[in-house]
């Protein structure tokens, strides 16, 4: 039997492979790929017309295109040596990819909330990607170098903590672990800290399917039918809709039991295309309103596209855990949040769609919200980016060796000065990456659509 201290000397030895220390030495690869193009290949599989959507969106700030380029961070990663200290990956693990939500329960948690690129792989990716985030952020905030140092390196901090309290824990223990919000109220010393965060709690509690059915839907015809906004929301056509019912039956198949029992209480009323995200602009999305005992019982479910992670193309294939998952977009989605989700979305479940694209649902809404990162001043963003490393520790204890990450770590800060520098390189390189795409929008070579 493998014992702790063998997992823990399994970590100190991948420091062979990689010193903590070298998380820092980032420097662009010398055949690095033009990150427009890579932005550009990325959307020859999706609806053509929606791309200057997101090519306008991306272009609007640093912290705007990080958050879309995804596919660019992943080819950096994966040009470096790594840890080989596997976990399931968020992927794209970035401040605005945390937030709240309501667990089965009822309960409003805070964890990661976005899993269109999970994928397994090694640990130190998602916390890169996550100081990088916070290092964009802060100097799109105005902070200084210091500051920004000071945030990023806050990130990595919070999870290399996290990760040693949960290496000494149990496995049961360290797998119900979960941040619920009602015990972060009480760590907010400043009444206006707390004010802010109490008011965006409210504001969660009060995004609901109901409350999407007063905005998104309208009398129609007698019926109530999803409001035509173009190109953000447009309602399916007679003969698209007749295609949603084989869809929406192979997703109920999906779930569990109990969860079909409940779905089949609902009747269907209207389907719709949305546009979700910065990223995900382009990829095909759908919203579908169903209605419980009457009019004013509506739930409102999203089935968005879920092609392979930007992930698969950088590591090999042996790191794959889950097979049968992989090999299905919306099935690898679906894993990867229940894996990593303290409590994952009771209607969450994949499909196959129309010319076999891979499709995963859950709600639209259910007390999901995030915090205005612009809005934040320096020590609440540092809290913040805290926070977020922490809870991505959480994530990442439920399905890697975290004895053997923590054995990797150590109990110096040299792991946390690295990822900080690594991030304030990066950051350095965003700003370049976003200029480069502005250029191309000036330049013609990019058609981009701002303000939508």
């Amino acid at each position: 039997m493998t014992t702790p201290a063998d997992r823990r000397r399994r970590g100190r030895a991948a420091r062979d492979r990689v010193s903590r220390a070298d998380h820092g030495r980032w420097i662009p690869a010398a055949d690095r790929p033009d990150p427009v193009g890579v932005l550009e290949r990325q959307g020859e599989d999706r609806v053509a017309e929606l791309l200057p959507i997101r090519y306008g969106r991306m272009a609007a700030s640093p912290f705007a295109f990080l958050r879309g380029a995804a596919a660019v961070m992943a080819a950096d990663l994966g040009a470096v040596p790594d840890t080989g200290l596997t976990v399931q990956l968020c992927g794209d693990a970035h401040l605005v990819n945390f937030g709240v939500y309501a667990s089965p329960e009822r309960a409003l948690l805070f964890d990661v909330n976005d899993f269109d690129e999970t994928y397994p792989g090694p640990f130190e990716w998602d916390v890169k990607r996550l100081a990088a985030s916070v290092a964009v952020a802060a100097r799109d905030n105005g902070l200084d170098e210091e500051r920004v140092r000071r945030a990023a390196r806050a990130s990595a901090t919070g999870y290399a903590t996290a990760m040693r309290h949960l290496a000494g824990v149990g496995e049961l223990e360290a797998w119900y672990a979960r941040v619920d919000t009602a015990d972060l109220v009480p760590l907010l010393t400043k009444s206006g800290q707390r004010k802010r965060f109490e008011a965006g709690l409210e504001h969660a509690r009060r995004r609901t399917s109901l409350q999407a059915f007063g905005k998104l839907t309208e009398e129609r015809d007698g019926r109530r039918r999803i409001i035509s906004a173009p190109p953000l929301i447009e309602p399916l056509k007679k003969t698209e809709l007749r295609g949603v019912g084989k869809v929406f039956s192979d997703y109920r198949a999906t779930l569990a039991e109990d969860r079909r029992v409940l779905l089949d209480r609902y009747r269907f009323v209207d389907a719709a295309t949305k546009v979700v995200g910065v990223g995900s602009v382009g990829t095909r999305c759908f919203i579908v309103l169903l209605e419980g005992r009457d009019g004013r019982d509506p739930l409102f479910l999203q089935i968005k596209e879920a092609g392979r992670s930007v992930l698969e193309d950088h590591l090999p294939p042996t790191r794959v855990e889950a097979e049968v998952a992989a090999h299905h977009g919306g099935r690898r989605v679906v894993t990867g949040q229940h894996l990593m989700q303290a409590a994952s979305d009771i209607f969450l479940g994949w499909t196959t769609g129309p010319a076999g694209r891979h499709f995963y649902g859950r709600q639209l809404r259910d007390m999901k919200g995030s915090v205005e990162i612009g809005e934040m001043r320096p020590s609440g963003l540092r809290a913040y980016a805290d926070l977020c490393g922490r809870t991505l520790a959480r994530a990442h204890a439920r399905t890697g060796d975290r004895i053997a990450i923590v054995g990797y770590l150590g109990s110096a800060d040299t792991f946390a000065d690295a990822v900080a520098e690594f991030a304030v390189r990066y950051a350095d390189r965003t700003l370049v990456d976003h200029g480069e795409l502005v250029s191309a929008i000036e330049d013609g070579r990019i058609t981009a659509t701002h303000g939508v």
